[in-house]
């Protein structure tokens, strides 16, 4: 990281724009080692810090300050203090961090204990990295990345000069993906004031952005409130993807409407970091991972990595999820062709059994997003008696569409389509499709 810190100082092309504010990578340079001369006076190396901040100018140097510090970085980003208290327990956090203005709030925790895995990653002197999965059922496991290894693969990228919009956020792997691959290339990160499909396409006009990272639910949204038709988003090259299934019937809506757009799938997970890929084309859900810092294999029709960027382990969890020789598996379900392409079809958690009958959420979504009534849709079981559980799916309307007869109109549509025992079997009209403030699909019915 000192390599690329070092880059940024006598860099006069903007590094990131926040808040309608440009900040050069010199100034960057100067608050960085600004904020790590206060760091240096408040926390001492190796001590697991968290960040509740999402991304500011601020953030980010502080974010490269502490891993000049040496510290275990732990970004949290949360609306409820419940949340916030347990994953700053459940890192074993000694101090965490607010932005105030332009300065900095540090907090002492006195935490309870400590983990092996933190002790030896001070003893190594290198900095560390905590991640926590999405804690959609019970605790969010704590995982800990050795960063001076992931930093290492962001050394000697080749220069862009373009903008890039950061999406994803300060607490996930994506999101530090991006920013790390944007800044270590000298290209500008523009960091949106909220997440909304409006807001966000604002920036890419006003700011003539050249790749957008987002989520298959976002990029829906970006069509259902026809936010390409309100701004100018021409200066658009490309259209990352990932985080969640894409329903074919979704890339092939949004391919009609960026006609020129490149669209690239993403794939990576918290525990193995961000693959390299390559997308067969722009309107086909197949990808190849390319990382000669990863490989991979499907068993049993589930993906499965071994990485060299591999989390050193869990705080709070068993490694049950990797085998004993280094394999993780992701619980993604996929197909391979015959020339090597992968497809990622679903989530082993997210199957459907009918009667022993295995459905895939998105393939039926994919089916229903290529009615001409439906703006989008979401796919889940429901517990039946006789079959053990039934599809069911939410459907919201095009304008003008008569919700009456909906059912009757889907099952027509799929019945050349789908098997029958995949076929919804209700159909609920909603005003929205339920998400997370991470833009995924909530199929979890309470």
């Amino acid at each position: 990281m000192r390599e690329i810190i070092e880059k940024f100082k006598d860099g006069s092309q903007t590094a990131i724009i926040h808040k309608d504010k440009k900040y050069s990578y010199a100034e960057l340079y100067l608050k960085i080692k600004e904020t790590l001369n206060f760091i240096k006076s408040e926390i001492k190396s190796g001590e697991v810090v968290a960040i509740l901040s999402d991304y500011s100018f601020e953030s980010v140097a502080l974010f490269f300050a502490l891993y000049e510090n040496k510290n275990i970085i732990a970004p949290i980003i949360s609306n409820a203090q419940e949340e916030i208290n347990l994953k700053l327990k459940e890192s074993f956090c000694d101090k965490a961090i607010e932005i105030c203005g332009r300065g900095f709030n540090v907090k002492e925790l006195n935490p309870s204990g400590t983990h092996q895995i933190l002790s030896n990653l001070k003893k190594s002197g290198r900095a560390g990295l905590t991640l926590f999965s999405s804690g959609s059922t019970g605790k969010p496991k704590a995982m800990i990345h050795d960063l001076d290894a992931l930093i290492d693969l962001y050394k000697n990228k080749k220069q862009k000069r373009m903008n890039m919009l950061v999406f994803l956020m300060f607490d996930h792997i994506g999101g530090i993906n991006t920013m790390l691959n944007i800044l270590s290339t000298g290209a500008t990160m523009i960091i949106p004031q909220n997440r909304n499909a409006d807001d966000v396409c604002k920036l890419i006009n006003e700011y003539k952005i050249a790749v957008l990272p987002a989520s298959p639910t976002f990029l829906n949204l970006i069509l259902i409130g026809k936010s390409y038709e309100k701004y100018d988003l021409s200066s658009l090259r490309m259209i990352t993807y990932g985080t969640e299934t894409m329903p074919e019937g979704l890339l092939n809506r949004l391919k009609s409407v960026f006609t020129k757009v490149k669209f690239l799938q993403t794939f990576g997970t918290s525990e193995t970091g961000i693959a390299a890929t390559s997308s067969k084309s722009s309107d086909s859900t197949f990808m190849k991972i390319d990382d000669e810092n990863l490989e991979y294999k499907i068993v049993d029709g589930e993906l499965w990595l071994k990485s060299k960027t591999r989390i050193l382990g869990y705080l709070n969890a068993e490694m049950d999820s990797f085998t004993d020789d280094g394999w993780f598996k992701t619980g993604d379900l996929a197909q391979q062709s015959e020339d090597g392409f992968i497809k990622i079809i679903g989530r082993s958690k997210e199957i459907i059994n009918v009667g022993g009958q295995k459905v895939l959420p998105c393939e039926v979504e994919s089916v229903l997003l290529e009615m001409k009534e439906i703006q989008d849709c979401l796919v889940y079981a429901e517990k039946n008696a006789i079959t053990n559980q039934s599809v069911c799916c939410d459907v919201v309307l095009k304008p003008g569409v008569d919700a009456n007869g909906i059912k009757i109109l889907v099952r027509k549509f799929c019945k050349d389509k789908l098997d029958n025992f995949k076929i919804p079997v209700k159909v609920n009209v909603v005003q929205k499709t339920e998400f997370t403030q991470r833009f995924k699909k909530i199929r979890t019915k309470s």
